[in-house]
């Protein structure tokens, strides 16, 4: 393999690597463009060179190849997202036969393309076959720089960044970084979440319902974006629910098997931001009559989970006694 990527070329005057790959094997010039067109003259100085300092993703591709060219625009996308930790150079097949011959001698499976393979530190890292979703390519770019220690993708930092925001009760340093992330990615639905919830905890409905109506169609129903709807959706009703809780209190005291205030009461204390205590109240609706109104309170606990999040203490808990109530 080493001969195969130029590090020990053949002395041989027959051998094909001779033309193909010995040219230019200077290190790479600092502002050399993170995307471009390479050939089996530049293939050292391009690829091989440049990996020894940066993954470089080679994007093996044909004119008559219609899977290459639905991969390039979004290979492309992702490249320039990573905002110079990886560098893309296409090469084709066709214009480089030669080239092309040689690598396949190595293993890499140019009969079939779109291939992509990454190059670091000189050796083939990895390789995907096929035109892969965004998702799917981010996935593996972010594998290639873990790999080369070069840490996440930018927009999962800023999204990182952002979660602990939020966390740490600082919505709108939050909002800012997820602005920052939709300004590379307008198409990320965790970023588009997190503004919505964002919005929310800063108290701005009016700035949600915006954020809400600017998600594109592609990911409305991504569930990032449709648990920040749900919480959006709970937060109006609660604060109606909230005006009306002395009346709700009252309607509770004179009837405790007043189902629909109970529904009402738990909305008003979701809003409030307790948890445990709203499902609880809906957990005792279920368990006093599980079909009540068609199940209006088990659906109102379901919205509640989507809301607060799946993976949240208060979700897990109230799920597992939702079970034991219905399966005991």
């Amino acid at each position: 393999m080493d001969h195969i990527i130029g590090q020990q070329a053949p002395q041989a005057s027959g051998s094909l690597m001779q033309d193909p790959l010995a040219q230019g094997q200077a290190a790479p010039q600092a502002s050399a463009p993170l995307i471009m067109d390479g050939s089996q003259a530049t293939f050292m100085q391009d690829v091989i060179e440049a990996s020894r300092s940066i993954p470089v993703l080679v994007d093996f591709w044909a004119d008559w190849c219609g899977p290459c060219k639905q991969l390039a625009p979004v290979l492309e996308k992702v490249v320039t997202a990573a905002r110079g930790k990886v560098r893309l150079v296409k090469i084709d097949i066709e214009a480089n036969r030669a080239l092309a011959a040689q690598l396949t001698q190595i293993g890499l499976p140019l009969q079939s393309i779109p291939m992509v393979a990454v190059f670091w530190k000189g050796q083939i890292l990895d390789l995907f076959q096929g035109a892969l979703p965004e998702s799917e390519i981010k996935k593996f770019v972010e594998g290639v720089l873990k790999a080369a220690g070069g840490g996440p993708l930018p927009a999962t930092e800023l999204l990182q960044e952002a979660a602990v925001a939020m966390e740490t009760n600082q919505p709108a340093h939050a909002a800012e970084l997820f602005s920052g992330v939709l300004g590379e990615e307008p198409e990320n639905p965790k970023a588009w979440g997190g503004l919505i919830r964002a919005m929310l905890a800063l108290d701005d409905e009016e700035a949600a319902d915006a954020a809400l109506a600017d998600v594109p169609e592609k990911i409305k129903d991504a569930p990032e974006v449709a648990g920040a709807r749900a919480a959006l959706e709970l937060k109006k009703e609660g604060r109606k629910a909230a005006q009306e809780m002395e009346e709700v209190h009252a309607r509770l005291a004179a009837n405790p098997d007043d189902y629909a205030a109970r529904c009402e009461l738990a909305t008003g204390l979701n809003v409030a931001g307790k948890r445990e205590e709203a499902a609880d109240e809906l957990l005792r609706v279920i368990k006093a009559d599980p079909n009540w109104n068609e199940g209006a309170a088990k659906q109102q606990l379901f919205r509640f989970f989507e809301a607060w999040g799946h993976d949240d203490p208060a979700t897990l808990a109230a799920r597992r006694r939702l079970s034991s109530l219905l399966f005991s």
